[in-house]
Order: structure tokens, then C-alpha cells, then sequence
């Protein structure tokens, strides 16, 4: 067994202001992420996306937080927040759901692509090669803070996390960090320039995460409220399998003549 190392949540404090290694997380994955797809519409042929870099960045930004947060609020407590329907704002408490942010911001892109009559299928490419680095550095801060934390087990790496009991168990928020996180960056970066027509790496995305996802979450401690679904299943590798299904049909679709018709441009 491994100890956990009790890292403070808290980076520093300047009164009441709290800056959290988890917050940061997220900033540094944004920053990551604005500063890659910077660099990918300054290329050739992405002109029309250079000139709705900043407000397309807002919309996707808008779109993930909403979708992420009423993503939780219906896949993984919505008897809670029925009943307290105040709280559903209280983003503040914690509570985001990816599958739900994924939902929001492809949303709000196909919307403003639409709108502004872009490429839909170029632009959530160009954005979504990037996405895994604000996913493993999001695993990190759940691991720091000592959350979402694996199940009961004995391999030698195993930890007792501070809310998690006196048993040991898979720091599953490591393995998460380095499969959505680490691996699937590679792959996407890696084939960003072979893998054509536009839309296919979103859809490699969709299924590569799925598997990656649906995989650790058997090393994941199922959401107390919620606990397994239909025998040994997990809300997270339903959604997974949902989510796999899309990339598919995606894939198959850009391939089968899709190239002509968009989202954004229809």
C-alpha cells in the first residue's frame, strides 16, 4: 500500500479568497486548451474560425458549465435537487457531470456555428484534440482533493483516502489522468493531420474516451446516491456506452459522404 499524500486543497488563502489546486486545474486546462487551438487556426484553411476564436471560446465555455452542471443535476441526483431546486445554482458545492458538459458544448458550438455560418465539423476537430488535457488535469485535482476515489482493493499501489474509510483502495483518479487524460492527447495531437474527413476526430474522441472511461469506472467507486445499475453497471459506463455509440455513427457518417453537409454550415 501506498499513503496518500494529504495535499491542502487550498494553494493559498488572501482573506476570505481561497485558491484551490482543483480551480487551478481547470484554469490551466482552458489556458492550455486556448493556447493550442490558437495555434491550429492560425494554420491554412482555418481562416474562418480565426475570425471567431474569442467569441466561439465564450460560447463553448458557457455551453460546458451549463451542460456540465444540469448534466448532474439529471444523470446523478435529480431526486435531491427536485426537492431543492435552489441548489441547483450552487455550482459552488461541487457537483459537474462530463457527459452532461460534453452535451453543453457541443450544443453551443453547433448553435454559433450555425449561426455564424462555420464549419461545425472543422471546428469541434480543432477543438477537441485539446479537450484531454483539461480532462487528466481535472482527474488530478479530484485526486488531490481526495475525491471520486477508486474501490476497495489490495494491489500494492492502493490508498486510504481521507473519506474513503480505513480500507485501501485504486487511486482510480490517477488512472483516469493518464488514459482520458495523457493517452488520449497523444493519440488525438498525434493524428490530427492524418485522420480526415473533418469530423472523425471528433468521433475518436467520443470513442476512444468512451472506452477509456467505461474501463476505469470498474476500478471507480459508484456514486453513493446512485450505486450500480442493472447488476454490475455504473451510471458513468451507461452514459460511456451511449457515448461510444455516437462516435461510431459519427465516424461512419463522415466517411459515408458526410463531408458535404454540416451542422454548422446546413
Amino acid at each position: 500500500m501506498i499513503a496518500y499524500p494529504h495535499i491542502d486543497p487550498v494553494l493559498f488563502q488572501i482573506g476570505p479568497l481561497q485558491v484551490r489546486w482543483y480551480g487551478l486545474m481547470y484554469v490551466l486546462g482552458f489556458i492550455a486548451s486556448f493556447v493550442l487551438v490558437r495555434r491550429q487556426v492560425a494554420e491554412p484553411g482555418r481562416e474562418s474560425l480565426a475570425a471567431h476564436y474569442e467569441n466561439l471560446n465564450t460560447a463553448l465555455i458557457v455551453g460546458l458549465i451549463l451542460g456540465g452542471r444540469l448534466g448532474y443535476v439529471l444523470f446523478y441526483n435529480l431526486s435531491y435537487y427536485l426537492a431543492h431546486p435552489a441548489e441547483i445554482v450552487a455550482t459552488w458545492q461541487g457537483g459537474m457531470s462530463f457527459h452532461g458538459a460534453l452535451i453543453g458544448t457541443l450544443a453551443a458550438g453547433i448553435i454559433y456555428c450555425r449561426r455564424q455560418h462555420l464549419d461545425f465539423w472543422m471546428a469541434a476537430d480543432t477543438y477537441v484534440v485539446t479537450v484531454p488535457i483539461g480532462l487528466g488535469l481535472g482527474r488530478f485535482g479530484n485526486f488531490i482533493n481526495g475525491e471520486l476515489y477508486g474501490r476497495v482493493t489490495d494491489v500494492p499501489w492502493a490508498m486510504v483516502f481521507p473519506d474513503g474509510g480505513d480500507a485501501p483502495r485504486h487511486p482510480s483518479q490517477l488512472y483516469e489522468c493518464g488514459l482520458e487524460g495523457m493517452a488520449l492527447f497523444a493519440i488525438l495531437w498525434g493524428l490530427r493531420r492524418r485522420v480526415r474527413p473533418s469530423g472523425r476526430l471528433l468521433a475518436l474522441f467520443l470513442s476512444c474516451y468512451a472506452l477509456f472511461r467505461f474501463f476505469v469506472e470498474q476500478f471507480r467507486e459508484p456514486d453513493p446516491q446512485i450505486g450500480f445499475l442493472y447488476g454490475r453497471i455504473t451510471m458513468g459506463q451507461l452514459l460511456s456506452l451511449l457515448m461510444l455509440a455516437a462516435g461510431l455513427a459519427i465516424w461512419r457518417l463522415r466517411g459515408n459522404g458526410g463531408a458535404k453537409g454540416s451542422p454548422g454550415n446546413a
